[in-house]
């Protein structure tokens, strides 16, 4: 290497590195370390969205990794083991602490059924453990049990017997009576290799009861991006102390009766809300806010109903007035035409539409006030004051919010692959889409970088100022912009649902991307502006469930393009037929997965009710893929490039060696 490479520039980075690795020898172990991992098959990537607070269903899937362990599993076993026994292994794997007990009360030789259990553990973890690096597989290892198992995984058996060797180390588990424990631990360790990577196409929260549950497991995982959907922003937005994404966030939440998230999850304290509620909104008509009933098992009373509507009537109430607000001071948005209660003729009792006057039906609010109809009553005031700050106080909704900003972000790269949740806007003619509600004249990549940055500065700008402000305005943008690269409709038309009649107003027109994404040369202009290459890259979406009952095909712009929304949200699936999809992608192929409905975690647990998944290849590699054909290789070369400098730098006397 030249000598006049080493500018004051690189030189500066060198001491930097040296730092890390102080010698020729070791900067030369790490070279070696890591042109050996670029030979390791390329690890398994996992992609779900739309998840919508189904916790039992995302922990079930995340558990089977959409049905590959179960795969290794009988990989493992093979045919001489009947398939009730593989389904018994399996659900063991998944749910270890729940399903032992059960197991071991059917044993009538314990330590026989222990010894044969922990050798198929064994053979399952090398199996999945093989893609991955000793010292990874280490990290991974719980510490109680850690010395043990990676004994018992890394053993080579050129110059013994394997039997022997482990049975001597399982007959001191079993003397120990640790048996339990290193089951556990396999069965998680287990979990955590057979994918290297979860991807979460956005849309964690609302509808179903209990996405803490879902963020609390997806944060006990190793390696996490997540892609923000509109519903994410919305409590991200809550969380940053914006009144209106607060309104929002319990307005969907109620109306889906998720108590449990709000009260037990987050700790928000509903109390004056409801009496805020029982007392303006007693006499009056409820019929448009009655809860919808999400969860089939569930029994609500009718008291219980009433008054779960009279509070969803009260959030509404104030929600339309912040929303109308914050209209009023960003009229870059285009959205004056949603600001529907300036367009009441309250003498008349009509809303004008779209140039359209339509008559209000239900419309019974009496906190609005027809001279001044955006403007909170003090009460009002008091409760959404008092209700944003339990939002900002929330100590788990605050880690929660601060996971999702440093996992996610509006799109993501990796592996040749683009993730985003929902649309890139676009015109019918296949153009980028001209968007100023962020910016002057900002489209395609740009754009998303932009909104991005918008949406994190609504998050951390300092507390008081105008950029926090406008960022947290901005964060309600994204929920239900017109042109919201995460919601992608021309309008949320919750207002017109709700006071009018006539289903036509109701429509939400989607984004011209909705209407043209099925096209090869659309897809592959996507993948061109975010860097990818165009003829092998994918894009993975979410966002709108797909009509599979009515035909309609997830794999789009021929394999271009892929839409795995199938679902997994119970209030979807009828529009479904399914309940859910998932993408796998590992060294041989890139898969769709697509599941039938999950009864529940216990009837998984008691009778091995695994869900019901099958495979469909969108895409299968020209030969095994290895680390070194993905980023992550190419930033383990880019690594390697900077050592080699390094220890040129010592051979040439321009650094010091410190041993």
């Amino acid at each position: 290497m030249p000598e006049q490479i080493f500018t004051d520039e690189t030189m500066k980075f060198l001491r930097l590195l040296a730092k890390e690795y102080p010698s020729v020898t070791a900067a030369s172990g790490r070279i070696v370390n890591l042109q050996a991992l670029l030979k390791l098959p390329k690890g398994t990537e996992h992609f779900m969205s739309d998840l919508h607070g189904e916790a039992e269903a995302f922990v079930h899937i995340l558990n089977s990794s959409s049905g590959v362990i179960r795969e290794k599993a009988d990989a493992i076993l093979g045919s001489r083991v009947p398939e009730a026994e593989r389904a018994e292994f399996a659900t063991m794997v998944y749910y270890p602490e729940q399903k032992l007990p059960i197991l071991k009360a059917k044993q009538r030789h314990l330590n026989a059924w222990y010894r044969l259990t922990l050798m198929r553990l064994i053979d399952l973890c090398r199996l999945v453990s093989s893609k991955h690096t000793r010292a990874f597989v280490r990290a991974m290892l719980p510490k109680n049990t850690a010395y043990i198992l990676d004994e018992l995984l890394h053993a080579h058996f050129e110059d013994h017997d394997k039997n022997l060797y482990y049975g001597q180390i399982i007959d001191s588990i079993l003397d120990g009576g640790c048996a339990d424990a290193y089951i556990i631990s396999l069965c998680e360790v287990i979990k955590r290799l057979a994918v290297s990577r979860l991807h979460i196409v956005g849309d964690l929260f609302d509808r179903g009861a209990r996405p803490d549950v879902i963020m609390e497991e997806l944060s006990s995982r190793p390696a996490v991006d997540i892609q923000w959907g509109n519903h994410d922003v919305v409590w991200l937005g809550a969380a940053a102390g914006s009144p209106v994404c607060v309104a929002v966030a319990l307005r969907n939440s109620l109306s889906y009766n998720n108590y449990e998230l709000l009260e037990e999850g987050y700790g928000i304290n509903l109390r004056r809300l409801a009496l805020f509620a029982d007392a303006t909104y007693t006499d009056t008509d409820l019929a448009p806010f009655m809860p919808k009933q999400n969860r089939p098992d569930a029994l609500y009373s009718e008291q219980h109903q009433l008054r779960t509507a009279r509070m969803t009537k009260a959030i509404t109430a104030i929600m339309l007035k912040l929303e109308a607000q914050v209209i009023a001071r960003h009229p870059e948005y285009g959205m004056d035409d949603r600001a529907l209660l300036s367009a009441i003729d309250f003498n008349r009792r009509t809303v004008t539409v779209d140039g359209v006057e339509h008559p209000l039906e239900h419309w019974d609010m009496p906190t609005v006030d027809p001279r001044r109809p955006t403007l909170l009553t003090a009460d009002e005031q008091y409760l959404i004051d008092t209700l944003t700050s339990s939002f900002r106080h929330s100590e788990k909704l605050q880690r929660h919010a601060q996971y999702l900003l440093s996992k996610g972000s509006l799109y993501h790269t990796e592996n040749g692959n683009l993730l985003y949740h929902g649309c890139i806007p676009m015109t019918d003619e296949g153009n980028f889409a001209t968007v100023t509600a962020a910016g002057p004249a900002l489209s395609g990549k740009r754009l998303m970088d932009v909104c991005d940055r918008l949406a994190r500065r609504g998050y951390f700008a300092p507390e008081g100022s105008e950029e926090r402000q406008s960022g947290r305005d901005f964060l309600w943008y994204l929920w239900c912009g017109p042109q919201s690269p995460l919601f992608g409709r021309a309008r949320m038309a919750t207002f017109e649902r709700l006071f009018i009649a006539d289903t036509a107003t109701h429509a939400e027109p989607r984004d011209a991307y909705y209407r043209i994404y099925n096209h090869e040369s659309v897809a592959k202009k996507i993948l061109a502006e975010f860097g990818l290459d165009p003829d092998s890259g994918h894009i993975v979406n979410g966002h709108v469930p797909v009509k599979t009952t009515e035909g309609e095909n997830p794999i789009k712009a021929n394999g271009r393009l892929i839409v795995i929304d199938g679902g997994f949200c119970r209030a979807y699936q009828r529009t479904t037929g399914i309940a859910g999809y998932t993408l796998v992608y590992n060294s041989r192929k890139l898969s769709l997965r697509v599941h039938d409905s999950f009864e529940s975690a216990e009837r998984a647990i008691y009778a091995n009710a695994d869900i019901a998944s099958r495979a469909t290849d969108v895409e299968q590699a020209p030969r095994r893929l290895l680390l070194e054909d993905t980023d992550e290789g190419t930033r383990y070369r880019e690594e390697i490039a900077d050592l080699k400098n390094l220890v040129l730098a010592y051979q040439k006397g321009l650094l010091k060696e410190h041993r």
